[in-house]
């Protein structure tokens, strides 16, 4: 008896634990989860990979709606400019100054996928205000470098 009490004991934690991780949505809210598009999910350490700018954006947008903050328009210009940023930054190691013009710069090195990059600026306060900062475009960077310490670079900058 005593033995039946606890497995059952143990079953309900068990599952108690699993739906409130289920139950938790990626911007915090109540809404049961989603998967990500297979582009926020690309490792960036990989041959060939390719960064899916317009569903990083979006993903980016998506939090900022959840914030009620106007969407950033994707940037070809800025595009440009981050990814330059962020072969500086995976060549050398150090983090770049922020281009004049700029309302903001997230840097981020480590994570081989987007959706890593951003739950680690989603999830730290002061980056976290940098993704929901006054500006009306966006453009992203991401580099590799097999010898660098972190291996993956990102860079997301913003401007008006």
């Amino acid at each position: 008896m005593k033995t039946s009490f606890l497995r059952i004991a143990a079953i309900g934690v068990a599952l108690s634990a699993t739906i409130a991780i289920a139950g938790c949505s990626m911007m915090g809210g109540g809404a049961a989860p989603t998967a990500l598009a297979s582009g926020l999910t690309a490792r960036m350490d990989q041959p060939n990979a390719r960064l899916d700018r317009a569903q990083a954006i979006n993903l980016v947008n998506a939090y900022r709606s959840t914030r009620g903050v106007p969407a950033l328009a994707a940037d070809a210009g800025l595009d440009g400019t981050a990814q330059a940023l962020a072969n500086q930054y995976a060549q050398t190691g150090t983090a770049p100054a922020t281009p004049a013009g700029m309302t903001v710069m997230k840097l981020s090195a480590g994570y081989a996928t987007f959706a890593d990059t951003f739950s680690g600026w989603r999830n730290s306060p002061a980056d976290a205000a940098g993704l929901v900062a006054q500006g009306s475009k966006a453009g992203l960077g991401v580099a590799y470098n097999a010898a660098s310490s972190y291996g993956v670079y990102w860079v997301l900058v913003v401007a008006n």
